[in-house]
């Protein structure tokens, strides 16, 4: 891990924690309906973990994501949300905390006093309450590169998304996401930089 860090900073990389839920046999995709204080304890471990590598590494833990059922979780539940927040405001309250745009994670983080930013997913499809679409549902994971970068270029242009259903959307974000775990990830990032840029779009990290 040491060198995988020392390679993004090299590489001018922000570097963020994932933490998630203890289920390592589900990804982190399945709920796990943790209390307040088993959520923010699970979430410091992993990111103090990182943040300590970062260190060894000569580098800096910049923000921090939740990852899959956590995330989805903390999106709509104002006590998850805040137990991260607040975990991440004791470890360091420079960390910023990557979030649904308009979500209970971005409420928290206000309220915490540590930096928030919102973020959009240009491969997952949105419900018309700007929620994503369950992964077991039809069309909720976005794999034409095409597609995609037109969402992502929409989504930075005109500040909306279409959802599922066909509405146009507001939608305000900071950060583009696109899942590493997607079979298309690569042809995506290379869709949707080469549209941005395209269209006049400077690409640069929200975290510094």
């Amino acid at each position: 891990m040491h060198e995988t860090v020392r390679a993004a900073k090299a590489r001018g990389v922000a570097i963020g924690a994932h933490p998630s839920y203890p289920d390592m046999p589900g990804f982190g995709r399945r709920e796990l309906d943790l209390d307040p204080g088993a959520i923010a304890h699970h979430v410091s471990a992993q990111v103090r973990t990182l943040s300590e590598v970062c260190v060894a590494a000569g580098a800096r833990l910049t923000h921090v994501k939740p990852h899959g059922a956590l995330y989805n979780r903390a999106a709509r539940d104002k006590s998850a949300a805040r137990a991260i927040a607040q975990a991440l405001r004791d470890i360091d309250p420079s960390l910023v905390l990557l979030g649904l745009a308009g979500s209970e994670m971005m409420r928290a983080a206000s309220r915490s006093g540590i930096p928030f930013a919102s973020e959009a997913f240009a491969d997952r499809a949105y419900t018309s309450e700007l929620t994503l679409v369950p992964r077991d549902q039809p069309g909720a994971v976005v794999e034409n590169a095409s597609a995609a970068a037109a969402t992502a270029v929409k989504l930075v242009q005109q500040r909306t998304v279409t959802t599922l259903e066909g509405l146009e959307v507001p939608l305000d974000a900071d950060s583009l996401c696109v899942h590493g775990d997607n079979p298309r990830a690569l042809a995506i990032l290379s869709a949707v930089r080469t549209e941005l840029e395209a269209a006049g779009v400077r690409i640069k990290s929200f975290a510094t």
